[in-house]
This record gives C-alpha cells, sequence and structure tokens, in this order.
C-alpha cells in the first residue's frame, strides 16, 4: 500500500527543487550586511513540518558568513503554539510559525485553505494555492493587524485519522466518534456525526491516550510517528484525504522592515531550497512509517474506507461546506475571490 502523502509529485519536486538551488550552495558566504540575530518560535521538535525552517536557518547562516542567525526554539520554549502570533505582535519574537486555524478569528482570509475536500493533489498546487491567498491583500491586510508580514507556507499533507478502539471501516462508522479535527475540517465531520475539537498538536499524545478523543486527525503519515501517537493507537487510515490546514512562517513586520534589501531578498531566494527540504522528507518519513506499520508485528491496522463511501462523503462536506464559508464570510471579507484563487491554482 504505497502512498506518497498528498503529495503525488513530492519526490520529483524535491528534485527539481534540489537542483535548482544547487548555484545557492557554490555561491555561499557570499551575502554581506550587518549582524542579525533573529528568533523563530514552534512547537514540538524538529521534524519534516519545520524543514523548511531549519533549511532557512543553516542557509542564512552559510551564505551571509554568520551574519545573518535565525535561531529556532522548539517545544513552546518562547511561546506557547496558539499564542505565536500575539508573540509576533509585540516583538517577542521576530519570526514564528502559526496554524491559521488555530485561532480563526485573527486571520479570516487564510481560513480559506482550510477547507475540506480542496482539490489540492500535490505539493506543487498546494505551494502555487497557499501563495495566492498569502499575496492577496486581504490576507495581508488580516495579518497586519497582528503586526505580522506572511513569508511562506509550511505545506502539510492531507489529513487522515489515527485512532484508539474500534475500527472503522466505513465513513458511517465514524459517527459519534471523538475527534480531533481542525477548520473546514470539523465541519465536515459534523455532517457524518462525529463530534469535532480543536487542540494544539503537542496535547494529541495524552488525549489519545486517555480517551479524550478517539481520533486524532493529522496529516499523513510523518505526524503521527512525529507526536508518538502510534505508541498508543490502534489504527490509521490511509485515503480519506480529509483536506489540511496552513501553517505560515511569519515575521514581526517591524524587524523585516529593518533588514538591508539583501537580506530580503536572499529570503526569496531561499524558498524554492526550503520546499524541497519539506517534500523530500515526507517522502522519506511515508517510506519508512508505511513499512513500520504494514509489518507482522505491528499493532496499526492500516484502513481504506471504501471508494464509493468517500466519493459521497466528498460531495457532502466539499462543496457544501466551501460555499457556506462564503456565505458566512460575506460582507466581511472577500470570500467567494479568495475560493476562486484556490480554485484556479488547482486548475478547477
Amino acid at each position: 500500500m504505497k502512498k506518497t502523502l498528498l503529495f503525488a509529485s513530492a519526490a520529483g519536486l524535491a528534485l527539481g527543487l534540489s537542483t535548482a538551488v544547487t548555484p545557492v550552495a557554490v555561491s555561499a558566504a557570499t551575502v554581506d550586511g550587518p549582524s542579525v540575530n533573529w528568533k523563530l518560535s514552534v512547537w514540538g521538535k524538529r521534524r519534516s513540518f519545520t524543514e523548511g525552517v531549519e533549511y532557512i536557518s543553516s542557509e542564512l547562516e552559510k551564505r551571509t558568513g554568520g551574519k545573518f542567525n535565525l535561531k529556532i526554539f522548539y517545544g513552546d520554549q518562547l511561546s506557547k503554539s496558539k499564542e505565536n502570533l500575539d508573540g509576533i505582535s509585540i516583538g517577542a519574537f521576530e519570526a514564528a510559525v502559526f496554524c491559521a486555524s488555530y485561532h480563526p478569528g485573527k486571520n479570516a482570509p487564510l481560513n480559506v485553505l482550510d477547507l475540506p475536500f480542496l482539490p489540492l493533489a500535490d505539493f506543487d498546487i498546494m505551494r502555487k494555492a497557499h501563495d495566492a491567498v498569502y499575496n492577496h491583500p486581504a490576507s495581508q491586510k488580516a495579518l497586519a493587524k497582528w503586526n505580522a508580514h506572511l513569508y511562506m507556507s509550511n505545506i502539510l499533507p492531507q489529513y487522515e485519522y489515527m485512532g484508539r478502539g474500534d475500527v472503522p471501516k466505513s465513513v458511517a462508522d465514524f459517527k459519534g466518534k471523538r475527534l480531533r479535527a481542525l477548520g473546514g475540517m470539523g465541519r465536515a465531520a459534523k455532517l457524518i456525526g462525529a463530534t469535532p475539537s480543536t487542540m494544539p498538536a503537542s496535547e494529541t499524545y495524552t488525549a489519545l491516550q486517555r480517551g479524550t478523543v478517539d481520533a486524532i486527525g493529522f496529516p499523513y503519515s510523518y505526524t503521527f510517528s512525529a507526536y508518538k501517537l502510534e505508541e498508543v493507537a490502534d489504527w490509521v487510515t490511509t485515503n480519506m484525504k480529509l483536506g489540511t490546514v496552513n501553517c505560515p512562517t511569519v515575521f514581526n513586520t517591524d524587524a523585516y522592515a529593518a533588514l538591508p534589501a539583501q537580506y530580503k531578498q536572499l529570503l526569496e531566494d531561499l524558498k524554492p531550497g526550503a520546499y524541497a527540504a519539506m517534500a523530500a522528507d515526507y517522502q522519506k518519513k511515508d517510506e519508512q512509517n508505511e513499512a513500520k506499520w504494514s509489518g507482522a508485528d505491528s499493532r496499526i491496522k492500516m484502513i481504506r474506507i471504501p471508494d464509493n463511501e468517500m466519493a459521497e462523503f466528498r460531495k457532502l462536506a466539499g462543496r457544501p461546506v466551501w460555499d457556506q464559508w462564503v456565505k458566512d464570510n460575506e460582507g466581511e471579507l472577500p470570500a467567494q475571490e479568495l475560493l476562486d484563487l484556490v480554485l484556479k491554482a488547482a486548475g478547477q
């Protein structure tokens, strides 16, 4: 059972981008400028999701001869995950990662990317869709209220569920289950009779272990292993492709404005390599996890929901949920325009 994330072309993209950034590595330590020391806040530990910012941090040091230092602080050392945007707003640190679905009221335009079953088939399409939404004036205006400059997306694979207890073999089996389901995926969960809840990733292990929830919705497959859910889970779905959430890296606007032009350009130049690093690591983790979970001694059952049932689920919780989001936000933001941007990036 071979899955390549949501990213059918992840490996190819990683190779292509790696080739594209080779000249950058050759001309390392050529960007001169003042000494700059930034802190970046992110939760959890180093994982595929953070390989992009790890690449940025490493290359900034190399390309500037150590003059631009971006130090990454993990494990809520600087701020809790739901408070990273607040920390950016007051200048507690210069850079941070946050997930828009953690506090939708603060960044409503970005939530279009969190709708369920969007046709974002691979890494490259997701990047185009995220860039289109992040560059829209409504998104930039919303983040400006938090003194935040949108830099890039930390792209996540499509979500699946990993859970304990009764193994779901159909969409109907999710009725009555308590699910960690963020953003639009939570609205989709309600439509099939499940009870969604929102919690930071750092709280999911304890919630599943104690039975506070029956299953955790997470990006397939690296996140399940990154947060060690496989230690307490009994099953994982493999083909639901529920949607995903968007988690941008942002800079404090004042700190970014103070950078010299050559450092700003360098940050832009490093994006392709950062995306390549994420894609490659997701691919590697998928291969490792699937080999482990499908092994004879694995306790994890890998579940495929019947395709016809998933098609009906997408009809129920796809376009109707998108349209309801547009209606709910009518007059507050250009919701239809934002949705159209996403669909255009997906070739719809």
